[in-house]
């Protein structure tokens, strides 16, 4: 990846492992649009021990999100287990630790999509996705569903939602992305490619 080639960030919280593949699939179709990067990172887990501590780059696994990978990103994709219907809170503690991006205001107009994934297949997934859409409004970006022209809106008997990509993992956590949803997180980050480098370039058509 060029250090100044423009990316969309797929910044995510995975417990079980789904959301992370959604992250692939997302990254997969980011992919399939020239002259932009992916760029997948991760947050830490929020322990319930006060004293704990992270580093800053895990010794194995996915990279942290630092602040310059957010601020710096042309696009943004959100995605979070489901946790009571809501996003995880190792995701909203770090959303409440940007307050100097929304300050200098280097979000606005970016493109942003959301994705999440629930063990069951009525478990909250739209209203997560809903709650990992309220920051990114306040930090002023241009919020990115998917359209009804995916077909796979329609299709899919698991996970899926105009909001954004979802996935029903199960009670275990075990069940594979389907091809729909797979089709769905392929198609955000495909949308929000295009869009960051039409917005950059002016081009709208």
């Amino acid at each position: 990846m060029s250090a100044s080639q423009p990316y969309v960030l797929i910044l995510y919280y995975s417990h079980g492992g789904a959301v992370a593949a959604m992250a692939q699939q997302i990254a997969r179709g980011v992919g399939q649009v020239r002259g932009i990067d992916a760029r997948m990172r991760t947050v830490p887990p929020v322990s319930p021990v006060s004293e704990a501590t992270a580093p800053a780059v895990p010794a194995t696994g996915a990279v942290y999100c630092t602040e310059a990978d957010f601020a710096q990103a042309s696009a943004l994709a959100l995605g979070s287990p489901t946790r009571f219907g809501n996003m995880a809170a190792a995701m909203k503690y770090f959303l409440d630790g940007t307050a100097a991006q929304w300050l200098s205001g280097s979000m606005i107009n970016k493109p942003a999509g959301v994705f999440t994934s629930t063990a069951s297949l009525h478990g909250g997934q739209e209203s997560t996705l809903l709650s990992m859409m309220l920051p990114l409004l306040h930090h002023g970006m241009l919020f990115c569903g998917l359209p009804y022209s995916e077909s796979a809106l329609t299709l899919t008997q698991s996970g899926g939602t105009p909001y954004g990509p979802s996935h029903h993992a199960g009670t275990a956590d075990n069940l594979p992305l389907t091809d729909d949803e797979k089709q769905l997180c392929m198609a955000l980050g495909k949308r929000l490619a295009t869009l960051a480098l039409q917005l950059q370039s002016g081009s709208y058509a």
